[in-house]
């Protein structure tokens, strides 16, 4: 069975520039998870998707696979369905697990886990998620809780906030529902991922940038105190 990792990752941004290429952790932010992933070797291929020549060039220094997607892709108008479509009907492969450059905390025991967890099920598609504990609401309406009673947080019904940190996809399954006009995102029989709140957090900003380096740093002080 070939399960391929694939990070996808544009040159543009619209609030970061160049924000695959911003540094996190010493490298490149499109480097880290791609390194990461193909340490672990469970993964037949891991594989760069980009339209960036720029983008493809760094990764191959890393040895790291490079898929060039259409231009016509790398717009903002351009889907994330068309994307992984695009790659599935040009990369052979069983199943495709996405794992974006912009959520540099996710740790590699959830990878593994994520990557056992679908194939031991054989979902169609598996949606990582951020568990949620706390009162929502959408628009006017409680979704967890109700105006009636005030109860603590803890013993609310979890939300679960879906995270695109990483997601996978059986390729028969997605590029049948794409290909009938269905939507293939969530298509087939659908499972469910907890990942943690670290691993949720993406790099839209500068903010975020910011945030994740601080976080890394004082996870690798910590650790150098713990030794």
């Amino acid at each position: 069975m070939k399960i391929v990792c694939m990070i996808p990752a544009r040159l543009g941004s619209q609030r970061l520039k160049k924000k695959n290429l911003q540094i996190f952790n010493k490298k490149p932010l499109i480097v880290n998870n791609a390194l990461k992933a193909k340490i672990l070797n469970i993964f037949s291929d891991v594989i760069v998707n980009s339209e960036s020549d720029e983008i493809g060039n760094v990764v191959k220094d890393f040895g790291i696979t490079f898929y060039k997607r259409p231009e016509a892709l790398a717009n903002d108008k351009a889907t994330s369905e068309q994307f992984v479509y695009d790659f599935m009907k040009n990369n052979n492969c069983d199943y495709l697990i996405q794992l974006h450059s912009i959520a540099p905390l996710i740790e590699e025991k959830e990878i593994v886990d994520f990557y056992n967890y679908l194939l031991d099920n054989e979902f169609d598609t598996l949606l990582s998620y951020q568990k949620v504990q706390i009162e929502c609401v959408i628009g006017e309406k409680p979704i967890n809780f109700n105006f009636q009673s005030k109860i603590n947080s803890q013993e609310l019904e979890p939300i679960k906030r879906i995270s695109w940190s990483i997601t996978g996809w059986k390729t028969n399954s997605y590029i049948k529902a794409y290909e009938s006009g269905k939507c293939a995102t969530y298509n087939g029989d659908i499972g469910y991922f907890e990942i943690s709140d670290y691993s949720s957090i993406v790099v839209k900003s500068k903010q975020d940038l910011d945030l994740i380096n601080f976080i890394n740093n004082s996870k690798n002080e910590n650790n150098k105190f713990a030794k």
